[in-house]
């Protein structure tokens, strides 16, 4: 009787959750050092907008049962549990013009943003 081997197929890697642009990970740790000290952002997903999903960032104490913690380029940030399936794979920028500035997003889950680039659907 001839002896039966079963491999096991190989998996694929999962992109990380969400990862820093270096100007992202300078802000925060300008944000940290200077008036959030002691805090962390807390990145979720909320239903509104436009296109009816919007980022919402925002700084708590510590993260909360099932959040997701981050770890990029030594700055750390929390996700929503909530929103994992929504930012799987996407990097988060700071971007500064001389009429705006503030955190953008760049998600491979998006399928469209609303006219305004306020909210997103996927």
């Amino acid at each position: 009787m001839a002896s039966t081997t079963i491999e096991t197929p190989q998996r694929r890697a999962l992109p990380p959750l969400m990862q820093l642009s270096e100007a992202a990970a300078e802000r925060l740790r300008k944000l940290y050092a200077n008036g959030q000290d002691g805090k962390t952002l807390r990145i979720s997903v909320s239903t509104k907008g436009c296109s009816g999903m919007s980022y919402d960032l925002g700084w708590v104490d510590a993260a909360g049962p099932g959040d997701e913690v981050i770890t990029d380029k030594g700055v750390t940030v929390i996700v929503d549990r909530k929103a994992t399936l929504f930012l799987i794979g996407t990097t988060m920028d700071y971007e500064s013009s001389t009429l705006t500035s503030g955190f953008t997003f760049s998600n491979p889950n998006e399928k469209g943003r609303c006219g305004c680039g306020e909210s997103f659907h996927v």
